[in-house]
């Protein structure tokens, strides 16, 4: 005959004031780590507290109860409020939302918080401020309410430029993180898609391959012809710019590779331009010569030529 599985009772819930909750030595985090104190107090401030503290009555030699309780897990919540109180933002008789365990050992409960809390995934966070973000919320905004860099927020966003295809293989553990950054270069889902394929097929999967081969037949904004037309320029005349977010890229990558030989071209011929109006009889202009094509030509360099008279009385009056 089966027997019935046992009912697990949980621990009761309830608001004991602030003045009546101290720390316990049984809190096992010793270390600072994390959001600092400091900041847990303004982010509790300004949402109010999402997690209740664990405690543990605290009982005399005799073992009744003395209307105490120590925090075994919860003690960077409690400090946080501390530092509210000592602000006057918060009144010592508040009432803190805790679950009151009685059962156990006080060290099991603050192991067993820390231990089996699991951070937050990078997709679950790009999700999470990306709907921030559609809400009203600017990447400035997002990053002083979690107290993280802009450029971490601007970062998780930028996992919206890669395919959903690719995000659910991330999820599934097909792609390590390092990877999935790599195809943020490109905001072009087919060609990121094509990418992956190769990669499946290729002996080197490293992220700076991915970088490689969604790049390549772009231009470097380091690039003699994207330096000579100007990045601005470019932009303006509508041209796209794929930027690396996660590692230096010199300035990025000019997508647009038919708008810059474009730009080069009409610049070129401007400045011929202005070179042919001095006088020059014959000029050549490319941004680049094949091999040997300049062979047997030499260059010219003028010699001073003593000025006349009338010269040198004109540059006098002036």
């Amino acid at each position: 005959m089966a027997t019935a599985a046992k009912k697990i009772t949980l621990s009761s819930s309830r608001d004991i004031p602030f003045n009546k909750l101290l720390l316990s030595q049984s809190n096992v985090r010793k270390i600072k780590a994390g959001v600092s104190i400091e900041e847990l107090a303004e982010d509790i401030a300004r949402r109010g507290l999402l997690q209740g503290l664990s405690v543990r009555p605290v009982t005399d030699d005799a073992g009744a109860e003395t209307g105490m309780f120590e925090i075994p897990a919860g003690g960077r919540r409690y400090r946080a409020l501390e530092i509210l109180v000592k602000q006057k933002r918060l009144a010592r008789v508040a009432p803190v939302p805790c679950v009151v365990r009685e059962d156990g050992i006080a060290e099991e409960d603050s192991l067993a918080e820390n231990i089996q809390r699991a951070p937050l995934h990078p997709l679950d966070q790009f999700r999470a401020f990306l709907a921030l973000r559609e809400k009203g919320q600017s990447e400035e905004e997002i990053a002083a309410a979690f107290f993280v860099s802009v450029n971490v927020v601007k970062q998780r966003l930028k996992f919206a430029s890669v395919s959903p295809r690719l995000l659910d293989v991330y999820a599934e553990d097909g792609l390590t993180l390092d990877q999935l950054m790599a195809f943020t270069v490109s905001s072009d889902h087919e060609r990121q898609e094509q990418v992956f394929d190769r990669l499946s097929q290729s002996y080197d999967k490293q992220p700076y391959a991915i970088r490689r081969m969604l790049t390549e037949g772009a231009v470097r904004a380091c690039d003699k012809r994207a330096r000579f037309i100007g990045l601005d320029a470019y932009v303006e005349a509508g041209g796209c710019v794929m930027r690396d977010l996660f590692q230096g890229d010199d300035g990025g990558w000019l997508q647009d590779v038919a708008l810059v030989d474009m730009m080069v071209t009409e610049r070129l011929n401007e400045e011929a331009n202005a070179i042919a109006a001095e006088g020059w009889k014959w000029i050549e202009v490319a941004p680049d010569f094949p091999y040997g094509h300049t062979h047997g030509l030499r260059q010219l360099r003028g010699e001073p030529v003593a000025l006349t008279d009338e010269e040198e009385k004109a540059c006098d009056a002036f």
